[in-house]
C-alpha cells in the first residue's frame, strides 16, 4: 500500500512512462582510486560534474565520489586517497523505472547512480534527473504542501550550533529553519556547520590560522545561518524545482505569514516515487570501511546515524538493500 501521505498525488498501481534512458546524464569524468582528494576538487571546480567515477589500475570502474562527501569529511584533501571516501553505488540499467531508482537512492544514501548497458558504464542518473522527470511527467499541477514535510523542527537564532548538531543527530535531518519569535530569519544545514566550524578549526590546527580557539559549538545559530529560499504551500512543484536549481540548494522553507510551516527537500520529491516500488521481501545491510580505523566513539556515532536513518525513512523503505 502507498503511504497515506501521498494518496492524493500517486494512485495505487500507477507507474510513470519515463525510464532511466530518457533522463540520465551521458558520459562521465573519472579519477584513479589512488589519486588524492585534491585532484577530485580540481575536477569538480573545473568541470562541475555531479559525481566522479573511480577506477582502479586496470581502468575498471570501482565506485563513485562526490564533492559533498569530500567537503563533509575531516580529511586533508592533499594527503587522503580517493579510495578512502569512494562508495560502491548500486547500478541501474537504461530500462529501470524512476521509482526503482528513487528507492535505490534513498536506500543507498547515494544520489548519483551509475547507468549500465550490459557491462558498459554509460553515465550517471542523479536525484535532479529523477525529480525533473517526475515533475515534468506527473506533478506539473501538484502543490508543494502535498509532499512537503509539515511542522518542521525549528531553532531560535540565539540557540547554539551545538543544539543544532544535537537535533541533526537525534532526528536524522540535515537542514533546520532558524526563527526569531516564530518568524523565519534563516536556515542552517550540516554543510554550513562543516564549512564555518569544523573546516576552520582543522585549518587552525594545521597552523594556517592564529589566535585563540573560539568555543565554536557555543556560537549562536545566527552566526552561521544563511538566507532561506522560500515558497508558499500552494506553489506548484515545477516552481519549487526551479528555485532549487536556480540557487543550487537542496531544501526550501514553506512559509505562511512569515512563519515556517514546512520544509521541502529533494528527499521529499523522491519518497513518493520510492513508495511506488513493490517492496523487496527483506532488508539487507552492506557495511564497508576502506583504509579507515574506527574507534569505539566513532562506532557509536555510526550506529546512532543508522538509528536516525531508520527512524526517519523506515516507512518509506520498508525493506530492500542499505549500502553503507
Amino acid at each position: 500500500m502507498l503511504k497515506s501521505r501521498y494518496k492524493n498525488i500517486i494512485t495505487e498501481g500507477f507507474s510513470m512512462v519515463k525510464i532511466v534512458e530518457d533522463i540520465f546524464s551521458k558520459g562521465f569524468l573519472e579519477v584513479h582510486e589512488d589519486d588524492d582528494l585534491s585532484s577530485c576538487l580540481s575536477l569538480f571546480k573545473k568541470e562541475t560534474p555531479p559525481v566522479l567515477a573511480v577506477t582502479d589500475s586496470k581502468g575498471e570502474y570501482k565506485g563513485v565520489i562526490s564533492r559533498k562527501w569530500i567537503i563533509r569529511s575531516s580529511f586533508d584533501s592533499s594527503e587522503t586517497k580517493v579510495k578512502t571516501l569512494m562508495r560502491s553505488a548500486p547500478a541501474v540499467t537504461l530500462h529501470d523505472s524512476l521509482s526503482k531508482v528513487a528507492k535505490l537512492m534513498i536506500e543507498s544514501e547515494i544520489m548519483q547512480l551509475p547507468v549500465y548497458s550490459g557491462k558498459k558504464l554509460l553515465g550517471f542518473v542523479t536525484d535532479d534527473n529523477i525529480i525533473h522527470g517526475a515533475v515534468k511527467e506527473q506533478w506539473s499541477n501538484t502543490r508543494v504542501e502535498e509532499i512537503m514535510t509539515k511542522k518542521p523542527f525549528v531553532i531560535e537564532e540565539t540557540e547554539s550550533v551545538g543544539a543544532i548538531l544535537s537535533l541533526f543527530k537525534s532526528e536524522g535531518i540535515s537542514h533546520v529553519p532558524i526563527v526569531r519569535d516564530g518568524k523565519l530569519v534563516g536556515i542552517v544545514s550540516i554543510f554550513d556547520i562543516i564549512k564555518n566550524i569544523f573546516q576552520p578549526r582543522q585549518s587552525q590546527t594545521r597552523g594556517e590560522l592564529v589566535g585563540e580557539k573560539v568555543p565554536v559549538l557555543s556560537m549562536p545559530a545566527k552566526g552561521i545561518m544563511k538566507r532561506a529560499v522560500t515558497v508558499l504551500p500552494e506553489s506548484k512543484l515545477p516552481e519549487a524545482e526551479d528555485q532549487m536549481h536556480k540557487f543550487d540548494i537542496s531544501s526550501l522553507v514553506i512559509v505562511s505569514k512569515g512563519r515556517p510551516i514546512g520544509i521541502l527537500t529533494k528527499r521529499d520529491f523522491l519518497e513518493p516515487l520510492a513508495q511506488m516500488e513493490k517492496p523487496v521481501r527483506r532488508l539487507m545491510v552492506q557495511f564497508s570501511v576502506k583504509d579507515v580505523e574506527i574507534d569505539e566513539i566513532q562506532r557509536g556515532y555510526i550506529i546512532a546515524d543508522f538509528e536516525s536513518f531508520t527512524h526517519r525513512y523506515g516507512e518509506t523503505l520498508e525493506s530492500g538493500t542499505l549500502f553503507v
